[in-house]
This record gives structure tokens, sequence and C-alpha cells, in this order.
């Protein structure tokens, strides 16, 4: 099967005029991304950011003619269509498109993410299987990649884990699957908690991670927290995630910006001794040891 793919870049305030627009002409389905390299940093709690310069992409009959559908669009838009750019996508295997495009990853000397079917032909390695789904975290952006690395050379033998943010659960699996006694994966979105659930089952260890909500999360003290989110609700969440932590326990922070990192030390520089921050691309990871008392 083949479809017309009409891709369009409009300002932010026009995302939800013209995007409902394409929905009430038939359009299978519409994609916003990002027009620019602009990031998108804290968002509350169901908000809808937007970049100020946006692409959206709607998905059409390919039977249907691209000067026609912009004809529509004028007919239910009070604003001038902009200009409209079109060409046909042909029907693909995405899965397998991902297996081919990336393959199996390493991380340190035994950690791997690999997609399903697929295991390096390495003795003792620890592979952790994973395919696109509804919430990210297969191992490609550099937040996550940092967090494998660091895993991976500091596997967390006998440790309970907290892995905050969890996404797809990628770093809850990898830590169960590195020894951790104990995982609980927490995340406020709904949909990333059914992808953690179903990614534990896929790597068959679904009954030894605890999945659930940031407000059904117990106070249990933990020898390693992890927070792949972003730098607000990490500088908000300092007092909560110390209180959290054994003294001695470690924590890894990310999912900021580098021009970020010394706001976000400084939040935690009262209960924990800081490394230096690591670096990959415009992120930054932050590890930290809980003290025994503050200072």
């Amino acid at each position: 099967m083949a479809w017309l793919q009409i891709s369009v870049e409009v300002p932010g305030d026009q995302v939800e005029m013209i995007s409902e627009a394409f929905s009430a002409i038939g359009a299978l389905s519409v994609t916003v991304l990002d027009a620019g390299d602009e990031p998108l940093l804290e968002p509350a709690p169901g908000e809808t950011p937007l970049w100020s310069n946006t692409r959206i992409i709607a998905l059409c009959d390919a039977a249907q003619d691209a000067a026609e559908l912009k004809q529509q669009l004028q007919s239910v838009l009070d604003i001038p269509v902009p200009d409209l750019f079109s060409e046909p996508l042909v029907d693909r295997d995405w899965s397998n498109t991902w297996r081919d495009t990336f393959g199996a990853m390493q991380f340190g000397e035994r950690l791997w993410v690999c997609p399903v079917g697929e295991s390096p032909q390495e003795s003792g390695a620890v592979v952790v299987h994973m395919d696109p789904g509804m919430a990210f975290g297969t191992g490609t952006h550099a937040t996550t990649a940092m967090c494998l690395h660091w895993l991976g050379r500091n596997p967390p033998l006998d440790q309970r884990v907290l892995d905050y943010g969890c996404g797809s659960g990628i770093l809850a699996i990898a830590a169960h699957k590195l020894g951790a006694a104990d995982v609980t994966a927490v995340d406020i979105d709904p949909q990333a908690l059914l992808a953690t659930e179903e990614n534990a089952r896929r790597n068959d260890c679904g009954s030894a991670i605890e999945v659930l909500h940031p407000d059904r999360l117990e106070f249990q003290a933990v020898d390693l927290l992890i927070a792949n989110i972003l730098a607000n609700p990490l500088i908000e969440l300092a007092d909560d995630f110390s209180r959290r932590l054994m003294p001695g326990g470690r924590i890894i922070l990310t999912g900021i910006l580098a021009e970020q990192a010394e706001a976000v030390m400084a939040a935690y520089r009262e209960a924990f001794d800081l490394c230096e921050p690591v670096h990959q691309e415009e992120w930054v990871l932050l590890e930290g040891m809980r003290r025994y008392t503050k200072s």
C-alpha cells in the first residue's frame, strides 16, 4: 500500500488549527515535528508544548491530489493555507527498518541492546531486547545511551534500584539483567508504564520489576536511583531523591542540557558528592554519591 505524505511548516500558534483541518478533510494521521533545532524543555503534566516553527505531516490516501487537498484545507480554514509539500510514501515494515538501521548496540563490556530476535555472538553478553514502541527509549538517544554506558561499567549487583521516569523501561530492565536485587520503574505517563510492562515481559523479567505511577511509590531507600527526565523536574525532586537514597547510594541524572548542568548540580550539592559532568552531544549526565550526613 502507498500513501500521499503532505508536509507544511507553520508557526506554533497555528499548529492546532491546521492539524484539526487536516483531520477534518480525512487525513489518516497527523504528526507534529520540530521544523528547526529547538529543544522543548520542562512541559508541565498535561501540557502539549509546541515549537515556535513546527512541521505538520499528514498522511493521506494515495489517490488524493495535493492541489485538491489544499483547496479542501482552505475551505475549512479562516487563514491562507501555507505552501504544501507532497511526496508518495510506500508502505514499509518499520520494525525491520529499525533493525536494519540501528542493529545491536553495546554499552560497556557486557551490556547489549538488540532488536527482538537478535543477539550478539559474545560470551557472557547481557542482552536487553527492544523494539520501537509508544514511549521512547531504545538506546539511540544520547541521554539513554549515557545511562546504559554507566550501568554497563557499574553493574548494580544485589542493589535496590529505582528508575524514575522509566519511559520504555530499558534502564530498569538493564539494571535487573545486570544483577539488581530489586527494581522499581515509575513514570507519570500511562503509556510509558504500559510500554515498560510489555518490554519487561518481552525480556522475561516482568515479575521482577515493579511498575507504577509516582503517586503509588512507597518510601523505600534504594542503593541506586536513575532519573532520565528533564532539568526542572530534577531540581524540584532533589530533596525527595535524597530521602529515597541510602547513605553512600548513587544517583544518576540526565535529560539535562549542558547549559542547565550547573543549576541541577546546585540543587544536589547539599546532600550529594558530585562527579564531573559527562557530556554527549548537547546533553549531560551527572553522577553523585549520597552523603552520610548533609553538609
